[in-house]
């Protein structure tokens, strides 16, 4: 996907991916994210504020042939969220492009098999120009929509192009389960522009 300002964006996270250690990756690229949003030179695509109405959108922006490493943009429909889910393992970086988001992270507790117990570490909510980095094994979220009028969008910057990811679901549809929850894999996909 071509948009104005394309060359920053990949020259400032090619160079922050080259320092190779996680946490100063993650650091340089949270850094690097908020310089472009401030940038003018920086034009995202109008065709990331449309949404989806079944699912939240996830359109690739690009995929470093060198590096590895993959920016999703995802656009959130009023409302719209994920379950507890992992990045199969990858560091991300997110920001906030448009709207808000919030963010609720997760510690598991218990563990049978498939079955799954968290707890809740906290929501924040994440505004335009917040960023925030996962690293593993400190990965399982929720991320939601809270406005009920309007749209979010939010860039990704993974590790790796993620393929899969693990989506954790309650039990049981009564509620009656405890707590636990079971673990799905998921096939990640992009959605067209």
């Amino acid at each position: 996907m071509e948009f104005p300002g394309k060359h920053k964006l990949i020259a400032a996270f090619d160079a922050a991916v080259r320092l190779g250690d996680e946490d100063a990756v993650t650091h340089a690229l949270r850094h690097a994210l908020v310089s472009l949003f401030a940038d003018r030179e920086l034009v995202l695509p109008r065709s990331l504020l449309q949404p989806i109405a079944d699912h939240y959108a996830r359109r690739e922006l690009y995929l470093s042939p060198d590096l590895g490493y993959s920016v999703i943009a995802m656009t959130w429909g009023p409302g719209q969220g994920t379950p507890i889910h992992d990045h199969d393992g990858a560091w991300c970086v997110e920001g906030v492009w448009r709207g808000r988001l919030a963010i609720t992270e997760y510690v598991p507790c218990e563990r049978d098999g498939q079955r799954w117990r968290f707890a809740g570490k906290g929501t924040s909510e994440a505004h335009p120009g917040t960023t925030a980095s996962l690293l593993p094994p400190h990965e399982y979220h929720t991320v939601r929509n809270p406005d009920p009028d309007d749209i979010a969008v939010s860039l990704h910057v993974y590790q790796r192009q993620l393929r899969r990811s693990h989506a954790f679901l309650p039990e049981r549809d009564d509620g009656d389960d405890g707590g636990w929850m079971r673990c799905e894999e998921r096939r990640l996909a992009t959605d067209g522009d």
